[in-house]
């Protein structure tokens, strides 16, 4: 279960991977029902850790605390090939050995890269970094087009609002869909994007504007997700031909209609067999993929685990 929360700070602080962190698991929000966190800000040392514009944090909790945490996330990390102090490398090997769950945010990955505990597994970097990174660590499959990777002990994720992704998507897999949608309903940010998604896309993610034919799509289709859909009827909806409307949506979100539309389905069952006893057959005609071993086979490949055994985790159950 996911409740001791521990991110490391050394060096200098990056306020704004750190500040997300702190948003996610930092903040008490079991008044709306969710879940609370035990979580603490760590260091290799008791003195102030400087960053940028002359501010200065102290953290209370020393690297003993990390020896006791469920997650521990490393926020962001120099890249400038200075090596850690010995005592973090020992405090991060101690907790991949006991079982827990390490993070990295942005360049956090340099940090974790020092343990080995990355030699030979996919791992992802803020695009920026991933010359250096291959460079310094040549053992590590370093695919930068992804936001985050999930290698399940083991997450890393890209730049600054990537990290957001990345920490929404333990507490998903942890914790189930309703903890994870209500944080970010709290953040108001999106409750999912999927990690596979692109860094670097041509134009923002659409937002639901009135006269934004793509965006209404979107929409619409969220409240239809049991219909049948294709390119050729989304891009009639959207007054495109086939060709055009999948460049465009490709550009807009960084995917394709189709991979957008499965993780959206496997969304959907995923509240459903949280908050219902609905069988599997009914919850594939309800989401749109027509058999159970068509849910079941997208619902592995993306959650990791089948629909029962999830609803077994996360069915209806008191999270807070």
């Amino acid at each position: 279960m996911l409740r001791n929360v521990a991110a490391i700070v050394d060096g200098e602080i990056h306020p704004f991977e750190l500040g997300t962190v702190c948003e996610v698991f930092g903040l008490d929000r079991t008044a709306d029902g969710l879940p609370g966190f035990d979580f603490a800000v760590c260091a290799a040392t008791r003195a102030p850790v400087p960053g940028p514009g002359g501010i200065a944090i102290r953290a209370t909790y020393g690297l003993d605390r990390v020896d006791e945490a469920d997650l521990v996330i490393v926020p962001a990390w120099y890249s400038d090939g200075r090596r850690p102090r010995p005592g973090l490398v020992a405090a991060l090997r101690r907790a991949h050995e006991r079982g827990a769950i390490l993070l990295t945010v942005c360049s956090g990955v340099f940090l974790l890269a020092e343990t080995g505990l990355l030699d030979n597994r996919p791992v992802t970097c803020h695009w920026y970094h991933e010359a250096d990174l291959r460079k310094r660590f040549p053992a590590l499959q370093v695919d930068s087009r992804s936001i985050y990777i999930d290698g399940g002990q083991i997450i890393t994720s890209a730049g600054t609002s990537a990290g957001v992704d990345a920490c929404l998507h333990v507490v998903r897999r942890e914790l189930g869909s309703r903890v994870a949608n209500g944080i970010a309903r709290r953040m108001v940010v999106p409750p999912h994007r999927d990690g596979s998604q692109a860094q670097f896309v041509e134009t923002p993610v659409p937002e639901c504007a009135a006269d934004d034919d793509l965006a209404a799509l979107l929409d619409w289709t969220l409240e239809h997700l049991g219909d049948a859909h294709t390119v050729e009827s989304f891009a009639a909806r959207a007054h495109l031909s086939p060709r055009t409307f999948a460049r465009r949506f490709s550009a807009a979100t960084g995917t394709t209609p189709h991979s957008w539309l499965t993780r959206q389905r496997v969304l959907l069952a995923q509240r459903v067999l949280e908050e219902s006893d609905v069988g599997v057959e009914e919850i594939s005609r309800q989401v749109g993929f027509g058999t159970a071993d068509l849910l079941r086979h997208h619902f592995a490949r993306q959650v990791g685990r089948s629909p029962l055994s999830y609803r077994h985790s996360f069915g209806q159950r008191d999270t807070a």
